[in-house]
């Protein structure tokens, strides 16, 4: 593994350029790596596409909507059966069904908003997900490497500049995780 610094471009032209001038600063073809990156939730890092099997921060959110509708269907059934004489048979069916609905929308105040942590930890939904866009990365030979690299990259305007660790072969970033919390340096 080695220290990598990556930034962030709009254009495939701007890439280009970049690859062009880290390889004219001394970096090596095979050191570079350059792809897009989508956004985030769209990484398809699950069998069924997307990102998490469930959002981050809504983890709570199935139990919470058992509760809701258990609680809300009973509720509305006991009220649909004091009413049965104005409502008929069916009103104590329909309020179970009105109540459960009802209650179900509890589970939203299961979820967590932006930045509140889990019980006992850090939220994942704490921190910016990194930007879509190009993505330009160079794999660092040696500590004064990073000065250059972030020279080059400031210089051509590269947004969202991060440093990382990994391995990057053959101009490709082999262990990127499009998931991972970036460390940004600009």
């Amino acid at each position: 593994m080695s220290t990598i610094v990556a930034g962030h471009f709009q254009l495939q032209a701007e890439i280009d350029h970049a690859r062009e001038e880290l390889m004219r600063a001394g970096f090596a073809e095979e050191r570079i790596s350059a792809f897009f990156l989508n956004q985030p939730g769209q990484h398809d890092m699950t069998p069924i596409g997307g990102d998490h099997a469930l959002s981050p921060g809504a983890k709570e959110t199935p139990t919470g909507l058992v509760e809701g509708a258990a609680t809300g269907g009973v509720v509305g059934a006991a009220i649909g059966a004091a009413t049965a004489m104005v409502t008929g048979p069916l009103g104590p069916v329909v309020g179970g069904l009105v109540g459960a609905h009802v209650g179900s929308l509890y589970s939203f105040a299961k979820m967590k908003e932006q930045g509140e942590s889990e019980e006992g930890g850090v939220s994942e939904n704490e921190f910016e997900p990194r930007k879509s866009g190009m993505l330009v990365a160079v794999a660092l030979d040696k500590p004064d490497d990073e000065h250059i690299a972030l020279e080059v990259l400031h210089r051509l305007g590269s947004h969202h500049i991060e440093r990382a660790s990994g391995t990057i072969e053959h101009g490709d970033w082999t262990d990127f995780d499009p998931n991972s919390m970036p460390q940004l340096i600009h």
